[in-house]
């Protein structure tokens, strides 16, 4: 019979690397949400704070795939920028350094003839 030392811990003290989406970016993702929820167009969200990347997901519905993600990939932020908007079949409709200028797109949307 062999004997296997316990399991260790992870040491709560180190803190775990994950990147997630400072309080600034969270007030533009959440002000557009606001008001696309007020227009009737989006109902739910999800955000994920992952080691690599953090998302910021927008549903119509609870129980459908995301019609947007907002994605935060500090890695990329000397190449390509950021922040990026991924559609729902996965395309990248929009990258760049600045947040602000990612969610111009969506913006877009709010803007009706009247």
């Amino acid at each position: 019979m062999t004997v296997q030392p316990p399991t260790p811990f992870p040491d709560p003290r180190v803190p775990v690397d994950q990147v997630a989406f400072e309080r600034a970016e969270l007030n533009l993702i959440l002000a557009l949400y606001g008001r696309m929820v007020a227009a009737g167009e989006w109902r739910d969200y999800g955000i994920s704070h992952l080691r690599d990347h953090a998302v910021f997901a927008i549903f119509r519905r609870t129980a459908e795939h995301p019609l947007y993600r907002i994605e935060k990939h500090p890695r990329l932020r000397q190449r390509q920028g950021m922040y990026a908007l991924i559609g729902m079949d996965g395309q990248i409709l929009k990258r760049g350094h600045d947040l602000r200028t990612v969610l111009r797109l969506l913006e877009r949307k709010l803007i009706r003839a009247i």
